[in-house]
């Protein structure tokens, strides 16, 4: 048997491996894109599980580092925005750290958990 064989109908090659002919088939070379953050990554995981076939689409195109790219710079822009629109408006301040600090840290533990569920809910479970 040969070891390659190229069919004419789809146009690919295909080799031996074993008694079989798998397909010849390369992935689109990717650029480089930046660090995947922890909201890409959360991104990530739930396309794989909630959205295969888009998570599939992404993969194999190579475009999903690009994708989680972008995923993971709206999420951090979105969240640092809120932060501190939020902080201004419930009047968590340079003054409060100053003058009882484990109640500023409390407030901005809760404030932080509240900014990630809306970042959660409007750019990663979408």
């Amino acid at each position: 048997m040969k070891k390659y064989i190229y069919n004419e109908q789809n146009g690919l090659w295909y080799e031996l491996q074993g008694d079989y002919y798998i397909p010849c088939l390369d992935l689109p070379a990717e650029k480089e894109v930046m660090h995947i953050g922890v909201w890409g990554q959360r991104h990530l995981r739930y396309i794989r599980e909630h959205r295969k076939v888009f998570y599939t689409n992404l993969l194999t195109s190579g475009k999903l580092q690009s994708y989680l790219s972008e995923v993971e710079t709206q999420a951090q822009e979105l969240f640092d925005r809120l932060m501190k629109q939020r902080a201004e408006r419930e009047g968590i301040t340079e003054k409060l750290k100053a003058d009882n600090q484990m109640e500023r840290i409390g407030r901005m533990n809760a404030l932080r958990s509240a900014v990630t569920e809306t970042v959660n809910a409007e750019v990663i479970f979408v």
